[in-house]
């Protein structure tokens, strides 16, 4: 049973007892109101999920009554109903917060997809929100987001040496986070008042890694023609995060060592031991293990960064957090940006919970971001996707469907396929993966249009209304 709960705001009565029988029958629980005065009031008195609201009314308008939901529940999704002499007006309306808007007489197939998309969107922002108040509260770790048990018990790992001097080892894929989570450490530690300084040892020459880090002198070598403070005098009385050390030459490996062991060092050229109070976070996408047998990274530093480590899973072992980074990104691009996308239809967001990510979160971001400018606005749908994501959902059905692709099945078979036969099957296919967009369909297979809907109409190949609509207009 359904337990979300829907308003429906509109002044006619038989349209409202039809929407609620339809909605009841769907599961979801249902009040109705008249007008925009009482639906304010049953809106301060119950927590609802979602709004139906018409925006010509009496006495009080739709876009009133839509400013002052949004007003007292700014989170809460509104959906339009209106006439189509009032489009522009419905349009007005999404610019000041509507979720989308349909028009009278109702499709109502379209409405129920709408208000699950609507609801999905709703749930995955509080979602965010409930997190990002539970993370400040009991670890306040601002915008490292995950719901998942890894990241659960990477929060507590974290929680652990907050206002600890030990050094502490973030070991983790290609564009898991270790910067953000180092950032995290810091400024929710004891140091959280003092500098935080980077370092990414392997975008650095190991020619310039070592002035870079300890500063050097006048004249120490070509070209330095002043003195020049390094990294961890900067990063006195805080913290330096040294990314990538496994990049790290053994040479430079045996002064950060010194300093670990002695918190002081020399600059280059320069014969003055310099105290500091640093702590160092470093992180790797390596195996030091494995450097330390082949001699390329010292053991005896390995154990001394190592003290306290922590290791972030994979995007593609912590799936359920995909949900919740995906609302994060869309509100901080929303934020950034004003776009007009609101979500992910259940589609898209099936094909991002199964794609492998060897990029990790900074491919998701990246993936979210160029879709938001793909779709526009409304809901991003498969076919605004990269091509590599589509693509492994494809090969995937397959295999995880227990299906041949078409080059098996021929090679498989004990008779010889007609051609028409193989082709009806690709068309099919081809429709399928592209959501039935007719454009995207005769573009992939390389042909035009006009020869694929001849080819529809030959093989009887069934479509969604949608898609037959779409045909009659072009």
């Amino acid at each position: 049973m359904n337990d979300k709960r829907i308003l429906i705001i509109d002044d006619e009565e038989d349209f409202t007892k039809l929407a609620a029988e339809l909605l009841e029958n769907q599961g979801y629980i249902i009040e109705r109101a008249y007008s925009g005065m009482s639906a304010i009031q049953l809106v301060e008195i119950h927590n609802f999920d979602l709004v139906l609201l018409d925006l010509i009314m009496p006495v009080m308008h739709g876009i009133e009554t839509l400013k002052k939901l949004k007003n007292s529940r700014p989170s809460l999704p509104v959906i339009i109903l209106t006439g189509n002499e009032h489009i522009e007006t419905a349009i007005e309306a999404m610019k000041l917060g509507a979720y989308d808007y349909i028009a009278k007489p109702a499709d109502w197939d379209r409405l129920k997809v709408i208000i699950h998309n609507a609801l999905l969107t709703g749930s995955l922002t509080a979602e965010v929100h409930r997190l990002r108040g539970e993370l400040k509260d009991k670890f306040g770790f601002g915008n490292v987001i995950g719901i998942s048990r890894p990241m659960q018990t990477v929060f507590q790992s974290i929680e652990k040496v907050l206002d600890s001097p030990v050094t502490v080892a973030i070991h983790g894929e290609s564009g898991t986070g270790k910067e953000l989570l180092a950032n995290a450490i810091h400024h929710h530690g004891g140091r959280k008042n003092k500098p935080f300084v980077p370092v990414n040892c392997a975008a650095i020459p190991e020619s310039l890694l070592e002035s870079e880090l300890f500063g050097h002198e006048k004249g120490a070598f070509t070209g330095a023609y002043n003195m020049r403070p390094g990294k961890f005098e900067q990063a006195n009385g805080g913290t330096i995060f040294l990314d990538e050390i496994g990049e790290m030459a053994q040479t430079t490996q045996v002064k950060i060592l010194r300093i670990l062991q002695e918190q002081r060092f020399q600059r280059v050229g320069g014969s003055e031991l310099i105290e500091v109070d640093v702590r160092i976070i470093s992180a790797t996408n390596k195996n030091l293990e494995e450097e330390m047998k082949q001699g390329r990274f010292r053991e005896d530093l390995y154990y001394r960064i190592s003290v306290y480590p922590i290791n972030i899973p994979p995007l593609r072992e912590r799936r359920e957090d995909i949900p919740v980074l995906v609302a994060f990104f869309i509100r901080k691009f929303h934020e950034t940006t004003g776009h007009a996308v609101v979500g992910f239809s259940s589609k898209a967001m099936d094909f991002l919970i199964n794609y492998k990510w060897p990029g990790n979160i900074r491919e998701l971001q990246n993936v979210i971001e160029r879709s938001i400018l793909t779709a526009g606005s409304g809901l991003i749908q498969p076919e605004h996707l990269p091509m590599t994501i589509t693509s492994y959902n494809a090969l995937n059905n397959h295999t995880n469907n227990g299906m041949l692709d078409i080059r098996t099945a021929v090679s498989m078979s004990r008779r010889i396929i007609p051609l028409e036969e193989i082709e009806k099957e690709v068309l099919q296919h081809a429709l399928k993966l592209t959501n039935y967009n007719m454009s995207s369909t005769a573009t992939a297979l390389g042909i035009g249009r006009t020869t694929l809907y001849r080819k529809i109409h030959k093989y009887e190949i069934q479509v969604p209304r949608f898609a037959i609509s779409a045909m009659n207009s072009n």
